[in-house]
């Protein structure tokens, strides 16, 4: 056989079956090793960690974990009423919700959780649960609320609107548990049963959003003057809600409560049924004269209470969207006048008190009456008339009551303004009270006191010179008015507010002599019209009657010069003049006074028409006599 070459094989390879299997079981033990001790050293660290959290930062976490889901909730104190004198509400506030909704919240939530919404059965797609939403809102709440606007504002592009400022709470609890998308967050409203009647003294106070926290605060008026009293000490409580819920409320976590102070009541001088009868009787009175405003005010003519005063420029405190600054004057305070004849009472005080003259003191009254560069007359021409000091202030005339004042002489007459409180304020308690003006004594100029006594010249308020004649009313002692009498704590317990102290003017005697020679002012004598006083219009049958007409000039704003045909009509009076009650003082801006209408010339039938009430609303007794007939003028 021929030789084949041989086969060259391949080298079986040999590996040391030992050592491999040696290396092998070496290096998996390690592993294990290795994995044992990184786990135990995991299981160390989560250990020390877990203690750290739940031992030493325990209360860190606990801490945070309560901020995330707690809500502090302010909580409004209730606002105190305002009452008359008899107890009558002129002002309270009752509890209210505000109910608000995020818009892109609801859109959100109905795209991502559509199912949460369909087992509610109010609409199988979002225009249609947004409808029936609005729907339910109004059905609920009631026709006055706009089913359209509801929509527009469920359906906007916004993160926070507000659907119903102050909805009802037992309705707002419903609508909260129909749609967990609604807010409901507490507020109050304040209300004002006899819309316009002393809203001029009452101002009115709203809800401030952008108050931190917001609340009801005073904005005019008693409401403003007395907010601190009136609004309370508003409350805190603590609620935790739902995280990524719209911060819905969690029941039953209310805690940490502090307390609410309710704020207190006021109880005021105010006669509701008297104010509301003044300010009907001067609007129709302003109407009739033409008059460009009006005020008027009852006081008592013993403690200086008032029972009314009434503007004609009053406004609805139901309604202030459109108010504007002149609505919430109250001219009676704030807007001081020159008053005319009705401030010759100081004249009159003036000549009894220091003996210049008495009542029947005859007077040769000269046709004119010049000092330094001023020039006065009557309101009537006349030759030298002889005329008694009752004359003088029942005429009303100027030239007497000038001569008179001569002999009082300057700083006595000062000295009597200061007494009847005139070029301060009354400090009752009203927003924006004036002073008025008295020039200062050492600033008179050769021809200021042939203004004063005859009402020019100075100014003063309606305020003031009703108090004028409270103080002769009030056998010479003037009573700084007041309108609020008692402040009715939260607990109940009711604090008098003080009376302020009198300011003795004149003396008793010198305040009746006053009091009875002004009755002459009424008068009117059958026979002789020169017996007639200004006032006799005024003249209430069966009551004497004392009191003073007044006609004041303004000056022109055109010329600066007094006007011939603009004017303040005034009218104090005290009833009755032989045990006074009462005391009103009237004031009309600007009547058509050269139109012959006559209403426009005197404010004395306005008087007459309120006494009237006045008599029977507080059964005033009548006179035991009537007013005798005094001499005015001599033959």
């Amino acid at each position: 056989m021929p030789n084949r070459p041989a086969v060259r094989r391949r080298p079986v390879t040999r590996r040391p079956r030992r050592r491999w299997q040696a290396a092998g079981v070496g290096d998996h033990g390690r592993r294990i090793v290795v994995s044992r001790v990184a786990l135990v050293l995991v299981l160390v660290i989560a250990g020390v960690r877990l203690v750290q959290v739940q031992g030493v930062e325990a209360a860190t976490w606990s801490d945070k974990a309560e901020q995330q889901r707690k809500t502090t909730i302010d909580v409004q104190a209730l606002r105190g009423s305002i009452l008359d004198r008899n107890g009558i509400q002129l002002a309270f506030s009752v509890e209210t919700r505000m109910l608000s909704i995020n818009p892109n919240w609801l859109r959100n939530d109905w795209k991502h959780n559509p199912n949460d919404y369909k087992p509610l059965g109010l609409g199988a797609d979002y225009d249609t649960y947004t409808q029936r939403m609005a729907a339910y809102l109004r059905d609920t709440l009631g026709p006055a609320i706009d089913q359209n606007d509801l929509l527009n504002k469920i359906r906007s592009n916004s993160t926070y609107q507000v659907l119903v400022r102050n909805a009802d709470p037992s309705k707002s609890d419903a609508i909260v548990a129909r749609y967990k998308s609604i807010r409901a967050d507490p507020r109050q409203q304040r209300i004002y049963p006899n819309g316009t009647v002393a809203s001029n003294l009452i101002g009115f106070a709203n809800w401030r959003e952008d108050e931190k926290p917001p609340g009801m605060h005073g904005i005019a008026g008693l409401e403003n003057a007395w907010d601190d009293e009136l609004k309370g000490t508003d409350g805190e409580r603590v609620v935790d809600t739902a995280q990524g819920d719209n911060g819905l409320e969690l029941a039953g976590t209310t805690r940490d409560i502090e307390a609410v102070v309710p704020g207190s009541g006021l109880q005021l001088t105010i006669d509701v049924d008297t104010q509301y009868q003044a300010q009907q009787m001067l609007s129709a009175y302003q109407r009739a004269s033409g008059a460009q405003d009006g005020s008027l005010v009852v006081m008592d003519a013993r403690t200086g209470e008032l029972y009314a005063l009434a503007v004609t420029n009053g406004f609805d405190p139901n309604n202030t969207d459109n108010l504007t600054q002149s609505q919430l004057a109250d001219p009676a305070v704030t807007t001081p006048f020159e008053p005319g004849s009705v401030n010759k009472i100081v004249t009159a005080a003036g000549a009894v008190e220091y003996g210049v003259a008495q009542p029947d003191t005859v007077v040769d009254v000269k046709p004119k009456f010049t000092l330094a560069d001023r020039t006065v007359t009557d309101a009537w021409s006349h030759g030298d008339v002889q005329m008694t000091l009752a004359g003088i202030i029942g005429k009303s005339s100027n030239i007497g009551t000038l001569q008179v004042a001569q002999k009082i002489g300057p700083d006595r007459y000062v000295d009597l303004l200061t007494k009847f409180g005139l070029g301060q304020k009354t400090a009752v308690g009203l927003s924006g009270e004036s002073a008025g003006i008295v020039p200062p004594r050492s600033q008179w100029s050769g021809s200021t006191f042939a203004n004063l006594p005859i009402g020019q010249g100075l100014t003063m308020t309606l305020l003031q010179m009703t108090g004028m004649y409270q103080a002769i009313a009030n056998d010479g002692v003037r009573v700084p008015p007041r309108i609020v009498t008692s402040e009715k704590k939260p607990d109940g317990t009711v604090v008098a507010r003080p009376r302020p102290d009198g300011v003795r003017v004149v003396s008793p005697q010198t305040a009746r002599t006053v009091r009875d020679m002004m009755r002459a002012v009424m008068q009117k004598d059958p026979k002789d019209p020169n017996q007639n006083g200004t006032g006799y219009p005024a003249a209430l049958p069966g009551y004497q009657v004392s009191g003073k007409t007044g006609t004041a000039q303004q000056i022109d704003p055109v010329s600066g010069t007094y006007s011939n045909s603009l004017y303040w009509i005034t009218f104090a009076g005290i009833l009755p003049a032989d045990n006074p009650r009462l005391v009103v003082g009237i004031v009309l801006d600007k009547p058509r006074y050269t139109s012959g209408v006559r209403e426009a010339l005197s404010a004395a039938p306005l008087f007459r028409q309120m006494a009237s009430y006045l008599v029977q609303h507080f059964q005033i007794p009548m006179s035991a006599t009537e007013a005798p007939l005094q001499q005015l003028q001599l033959p």
